[in-house]
């Protein structure tokens, strides 16, 4: 197997094959392909689990209160500094609910649209969809978990799983929402690279919906995504602390099922999100 690692082109600048492609090829997972390459520490893997817990209980703390905060725990025999933890925020794609900078990593983006939500309240479902990614912790490890939320009932509508935070997954998660539930009139997002890329802008823009943007600082836009992040943190990810990409891929579905078809929401009636959805649209309900 190492002799296969060793033939993968990383520079894919001059390769005619994506990473994914030759790991294909050579029957390797690309996943492990990834971390095997990356050698992330067990030092930054602890940090950026620390970083997540303070930021999923306190998503409104920046940098340098989380900096105050990781210093100060009681067992953690060392010190971070402000500049290692805004890196670390950033490859995350962490955003700080308000003032700080929108989710994922943001660039000069080719493609950025207003916001079309104010003032809007969701009539039904596939009114308004949000979509949001996140940061899963995972035993010496982490991936990146997209999900897409029907605003009107809070049905988790697609999620996708990936190593890297790539447009990549946000596509193939678009792309089955919209094959499984119907396009939404309105699909809401921040400015994140992933969210701006051209691919994604004519995915949406194929289906007809209208495509809105959260500006900087809007703390409230997030609100409905942060509670679900906090509510699969909390009630799965972290009491279950999955040793491998498989389990958390088995756990987040299991969760998943479990949260939209079983799991009563104050704020729709203590009714389930899936009893919501389905009580008005004319799709067949899914099992899962």
């Amino acid at each position: 197997m190492n002799e296969r690692k060793a033939m993968v082109d990383w520079d894919i600048s001059n390769s005619h094959l994506t990473i994914k492609a030759q790991a294909g090829l050579l029957s390797l997972n690309r996943t492990g392909l990834y971390w095997t390459a990356k050698k992330v520490s067990k030092h930054e893997v602890e940090i950026k689990h620390l970083i997540d817990k303070i930021h999923t209980q306190h998503p409104f703390k920046g940098s340098r209160r989380i900096v105050d905060d990781i210093n100060n725990m009681d067992g953690v025999d060392y010190k971070v500094n402000r500049k290692r933890i805004q890196r670390y925020m950033r490859e995350m794609g962490i955003r700080v609910i308000y003032p700080g900078p929108n989710l994922s990593k943001r660039n000069r983006a080719q493609y950025v649209y207003p916001y079309l939500l104010r003032n809007v309240k969701p009539a039904h479902p596939n009114h308004v969809w949000g979509i949001d990614i996140t940061y899963c912790a995972m035993q010496g490890r982490w991936m990146y978990l997209v999900a897409i939320i029907d605003w009107y009932s809070r049905m988790i509508v697609g999620y996708e799983l990936s190593d890297t935070m790539n447009k990549e997954f946000v596509i193939k998660a678009v792309k089955k929402a919209i094959e499984t539930h119907g396009a939404p009139i309105i699909l809401n997002s921040d400015q994140g690279s992933q969210f701006t890329s051209p691919v994604y802008i004519n995915t949406l823009k194929e289906h007809g919906i209208k495509i809105s943007m959260d500006g900087k600082g809007r703390a409230l836009d997030n609100a409905i995504a942060e509670r679900f992040w906090r509510t699969i943190k909390w009630e799965d990810i972290y009491l279950k602390n999955y040793e491998t990409p498989r389990a958390l891929r088995q756990g987040i579905t299991a969760f998943m099922r479990y949260y939209n078809f079983e799991r009563p929401h104050t704020s729709i009636g203590k009714k389930t999100p899936a009893d919501v959805y389905y009580a008005t649209t004319n799709l067949p309900q899914q099992s899962a």
